[in-house]
């Protein structure tokens, strides 16, 4: 089933009259909150510390999608590196994803190749690891190419995959041979029919026949699978599957966004699920929010009860 009003939210996140008025809203930030524990990393690493009570592990990401010169993408290193300091300090179970544009590969993909390795360096001191996020179809090529390249030199290191991408199939079964690490997720940009599935049902087979594909055939003692999804009813159906197939659950790792379904993300670890829970933060949330809001019905409900409780007065 095609959602025309998805694609009106993600039309809008990207959108640059829209990204410069809405976020001034108080209803708009107010929604923002349900998603994100605040601007600050110390807001999303007391969020962290929280989630640990639970059994519950961290990743983060900074927000943002680009930069416009070498040194805005220095000063996002730099702030990634002190912030694997800090993961460190506090004795966390995190990890960090970051965005290829947001370490400058749109000003020249070697900055963003060295960034990348700087903080995979220092990931490695304080025994943790880095992500790559996956951007628009226009940037897989590159993305894969920087992650190709780290991954021979920090095994540890991941990539995120989007299952609603026609190419995804070809590029799991290249990347698994390398022991590559895979968060799948769904994939929450606006593309054409004929580089993504437009269907949410296609989409959700895509992602569950790609789960169940990856576990057959990476090598056990190499790779990480993810599952990178909100989609409780899907991965309760992946786990059945595939523990049907012979896997356990520490063979695999649930991740979801801070802010949904928290709920059932501390049940799932109750469960014996290992989870992840993805923190963002930052002041450049605007695009980030309007996917989160296009991904599904309820989060369009929360921002407009907040538009309605701005707009009721206070009882006399």
């Amino acid at each position: 089933m095609v959602d025309p009003f998805r694609d009106v939210l993600l039309w809008a996140s990207s959108n640059r009259v829209l990204a410069e008025h809405l976020p001034r809203f108080g209803f708009v930030r107010a929604t923002v909150r349900r998603f994100m524990p605040g601007e600050e990393p110390e807001h999303a690493l007391a969020a962290a510390q929280e989630l640990r009570t639970h059994d519950v592990a961290a990743a983060f990401t900074m927000l943002g999608e680009g930069v416009r010169d070498v040194h805005q993408a220095d000063g996002v290193v730099e702030h990634y590196l002190g912030l694997l300091d800090d993961i460190a300090a506090r004795g966390l179970d995190a990890e960090i994803s970051v965005k290829p544009t947001h370490l400058g590969y749109d000003l020249d993909a070697r900055v963003a190749a060295a960034n990348i390795a700087r903080l995979a360096e220092r990931a490695r001191e304080r025994s943790t690891r880095v992500w790559l996020d996956m951007e628009q179809s226009s940037y897989v090529d590159g993305t894969i190419a920087l992650y190709r390249e780290l991954l021979a030199a920090f095994p540890d290191s991941g990539i995120c995959l989007q299952a609603y991408l026609h190419r995804t199939p070809q590029d799991v079964a290249d990347l698994l041979p390398l022991g590559a690490s895979i968060r799948f997720v769904k994939g929450a940009y606006r593309e054409p029919a004929s580089v993504a599935l437009q269907d949410r049902r296609a989409v959700a087979a895509a992602y569950r026949a790609l789960a169940l594909a990856s576990a057959r055939t990476k090598d056990p003692e190499r790779g990480r699978l993810v599952l990178g999804t909100h989609d409780v009813e899907l991965v309760r159906r992946i786990d059945r599957e595939l523990r049907a197939q012979g896997n356990t659950r520490d063979d695999v790792e649930i991740e979801m966004l801070y802010g949904i379904r928290a709920a059932d993300q501390i049940a799932l670890a109750r469960e014996g699920f290992r989870v992840r829970t993805l923190i963002a933060y930052g002041t450049h949330w605007y695009p980030w929010f309007m996917r989160r809001l296009a991904e599904r019905p309820a989060n369009v409900l929360s921002a407009l009860r907040n538009l309605v409780a701005r707009r009721t007065p206070a009882p006399s």
